[in-house]
């Protein structure tokens, strides 16, 4: 009711201003008559209501972050080269492949159980409680798992000198064969140099060990062959 009041003073008082512009001419006596057409109330409330609806939007948003319910806001389109400078594209591209391997559910996203498996494959498995920690960490949007943004960002703090030595983040950015300190910063070194090098070392342990499992069994074959060698021996000197 008071916005509908106030919608009738503001109309009267821009009749009377354009009364008076308009020079000495008398306002006609029936002019009070169009009252009825000042009846768009409903607009006058419209910013209101409206004001009212995005502040009991918001709130209730607020309501969902808080109980770990909030749906992630994908507002604005993700580009990992501009919003992640220090990187090379040729990390990544790589980070990129590593985030797709693990996201099971192609998705989009890493959630807890592909982050636990993750974990696992890297040979730092994690706690329940420990799993949550590491998403909370870089939950951006509290939706309670990893995008590809919050997934750079793990290695950004890394990189930063951000996260905490014991950490399951930490493990993961130092157990996942990238070595953001090296090629994160302006590309002081070429990832993919590392990361063959890292092959080939990997490649010459199993080379060694595969020659050593080799040896072991030719070495058990000629013993074999010596016991039958005895064993026919002895036969002969038997009869």
């Amino acid at each position: 009711m008071a916005s509908e009041e106030l919608a009738r003073k503001l109309q009267r008082r821009l009749r009377l201003e354009e009364a008076e512009e308009g020079g000495p001419q008398p306002a006609p006596p029936a002019a009070p008559a169009p009252e009825p057409e000042l009846e768009p109330a409903p607009p006058a409330r419209a910013p209101t209501a409206s004001a009212d609806a995005e502040l009991s939007a918001q709130l209730s948003r607020r309501l969902d972050i808080n109980e770990g319910a909030a749906r992630p806001r994908r507002c604005k389109v993700f580009n990992p080269y501009t919003e992640f400078p220090e990187f090379s594209r040729r990390l990544i591209k790589d980070l990129e492949s590593m985030f797709k391997l693990y996201d099971a559910g192609r998705d989009g996203f890493i959630d807890l159980m592909e982050l636990k498996l993750m974990m696992e494959k890297l040979g730092a498995p994690q706690t329940h409680l420990g799993l949550k920690s590491m998403i909370k960490e870089v939950d951006e949007d509290f939706d309670g798992k990893l995008s590809f943004r919050e997934f750079l960002l793990i290695f950004h703090k890394a990189a930063a000198g951000e996260l905490q030595e014991d950490s399951g983040l930490m493990a993961l950015a130092k157990l996942s064969e990238i070595d953001v300190a090296l090629e994160g910063v302006k590309g002081a070194k070429d990832f993919f140099e590392a990361k063959a090098q890292a092959l080939s070392s990997a490649s010459k342990f199993e080379a060694e060990l595969k020659a050593e499992q080799d040896e072991r069994k030719r070495e058990e074959e000629e013993r074999k062959l010596r016991q039958a060698a005895f064993k026919e021996l002895k036969a002969t000197f038997s009869t």
